[in-house]
């Protein structure tokens, strides 16, 4: 089972001067966490790194930024990895305040910054989609119509031609009983068209 975020989240961690500004937000992939990370460069130009990490599927990425390897972006991502998150990323902007940490307390750091800010952030459980098309004769649409309604599915166009055909999406968990439903109250008349998963 996977989460996102309802949310961004922040939080502020300081040792020994140094401050890292840490957030966690819903990240859907690369190409959007690099425009975050130029923004957050941008908003903090005095900053010494901007250290992040992307867990969204094949898209996933860490990034020390010029932090000794291994002590910021992969930990990072490993602490997102451990709250079974998905789709998120986590960003950390470090300020030095003079005193080098060692590689531990940069490890430290920057997990614990992520850590403190995901506690104060609300999850929420990623479901599995599919759409699915249906072809029915026009005496049966009515049916349909109401068997979607009562499986929460969601209508996404309908066409009308020599016959109805009902494009909808609806949680993936969901469709084996909708399938079934329809397909015994159709009794043979009712076709359907391949489904498509979808991403979260």
């Amino acid at each position: 089972m996977s989460f996102s975020l309802a949310a961004p989240a922040h939080f502020e961690l300081v040792i020994k001067k140094s401050r890292f500004i840490a957030c966690v937000e819903p990240m859907p992939g690369r190409e959007q966490a690099l425009t975050r990370v130029a923004q957050l460069k941008a908003t903090h130009p005095d900053a010494a790194h901007v250290c992040w990490a992307l867990l969204a599927g094949g898209q996933s990425a860490a990034h020390d930024d010029g932090e000794p390897g291994g002590t910021a972006g992969r930990p990072m991502l490993e602490v997102l990895r451990h709250q079974d998150l998905q789709g998120v990323m986590a960003s950390v902007v470090r300020y030095f305040g003079g005193t080098k940490l060692g590689a531990g307390g940069l490890l430290r750091a920057y997990t614990d910054a992520v850590a403190q800010a995901l506690l104060s952030v609300d999850k929420m459980e990623l479901i599995a989609k599919v759409q699915l098309s249906c072809s029915v004769p026009y005496a049966l649409e009515g049916m349909v119509r109401h068997e979607l309604a009562l499986a929460q599915a969601q209508l996404m166009h309908v066409s009308h031609g020599s016959v109805v055909t009902l494009s909808l999406e609806l949680p993936q968990t969901a469709m084996p009983a909708l399938v079934a439903r329809l397909n015994e109250a159709g009794m043979g008349r009712l076709a359907w068209i391949e489904p498509h998963a979808m991403d979260n």
